[in-house]
């Protein structure tokens, strides 16, 4: 069974299309928008994420430096704590939607497990929220702490 997306038909034989041929994409000219004024939902959009891990105990001096290394080749951490057995990473993710984020997100640790030299830890815990939510929460006074000075650091 293929499963296709809602509103599309499922394509079975070559179509109008030459074999390997790749169908055209529409586009939306700048400047133009939406009915009603509202944003396109495919439109990326900023989503806090934490990604919580742990594990086996491992030296803290070398946890401390795969975190670094990870925040070296990714930018876009925005702060990174850990001890022995455990780290939390924070950062923003443009995505379409929370799904995507958190599909990245779980991703992570694993894809960069050996490149940064990261511990055998499972992912523990993922929170994903969008922008208007963090800092309504920071601004309520609850809700994810704003991160600590950016980097790497100790619980």
């Amino acid at each position: 069974m293929r499963r296709v997306r809602p509103g599309t038909t499922a394509s079975r034989g070559a179509g109008s299309r030459a074999a390997g041929e790749e169908r055209a994409l529409s586009s939306v000219t700048t400047g133009d928008r939406c009915q009603g004024g509202a944003e396109p939902r495919d439109l990326p959009r900023l989503w806090h994420v934490t990604l919580s891990v742990s594990g086996a105990p491992a030296p803290v001096a070398e946890v401390r430096r795969s975190l670094e290394q990870l925040a070296h080749d990714h930018p876009f951490l925005l702060t990174s704590r850990y001890a022995d057995d455990h780290a939390e990473i924070r950062y923003w993710e443009e995505a379409r939607d929370l799904h995507d984020a958190a599909a990245v997100a779980l991703r992570l640790w694993g894809e960069h497990r050996q490149t940064a030299g990261l511990p055998p830890w499972e992912i523990v815990g993922l929170e994903v929220i969008d922008r208007a939510t963090y800092h309504q929460r920071v601004a309520a006074g609850y809700g994810p702490v704003p991160a600590t000075p950016v980097g790497v650091h100790p619980f």
